[in-house]
């Protein structure tokens, strides 16, 4: 027997009410966000776990000891790129646990769902071949619908089971 680990329903209200909040986030960043081409994304430096300490403790020093800060530094650029990078990473870790949540969710839910309607399908087309009446016109829309089936298949040939 298949665990059902997606039993809550998610109120419709729910969804558009995140839908319309992630929305107006995204508006509310347009302006101070970029896009960035593929070569430029491969290409530049990226900070990460391990950089963003190191990138803390220089913009820290550069402030404490300007003697030692390159004249062609331009400090207010530094000041800004690093309280947008700082900022931007702690928004970015909660997106990604949202976005883990959601990918997890929809995952198990579609995975549920994909199950019984394999198990519906596998029952109807049982029933195709023993001719129980308006099986075998459900079965052959299904047959039809049914996701990479590219060839023809007759009541014998199935999709994959669902276990």
């Amino acid at each position: 027997m298949k665990i059902n680990k997606h039993a809550a329903a998610i109120p419709e209200a729910a969804i558009t009410q995140a839908h319309n909040q992630i929305a107006a986030l995204i508006q509310q960043l347009a302006p101070y966000t970029i896009a960035l081409t593929p070569h430029e994304r491969q290409t530049m430096l990226k900070m990460g776990d391990k950089s963003i300490a190191f990138v803390e403790k220089a913009h820290d020093y550069a402030h404490e000891y300007p003697a030692l800060t390159p004249g062609y530094l331009d400090m207010a650029a530094f000041d800004i790129d690093f309280a947008d990078a700082h900022g931007l990473w702690t928004l970015l870790t909660l997106t990604r646990q949202l976005y883990e949540a959601l990918e997890d969710t929809m995952m198990a839910a579609g995975s549920e769902a994909y199950h019984t309607a394999l198990s519906f399908y596998h029952n109807v087309q049982a029933a195709a071949k023993d001719d129980i009446p308006g099986a075998k016109a459900v079965f052959e829309d299904l047959k039809s619908r049914f996701p990479g089936s590219k060839r023809k298949t007759g009541p014998e040939t199935a999709p994959p089971s669902a276990e």
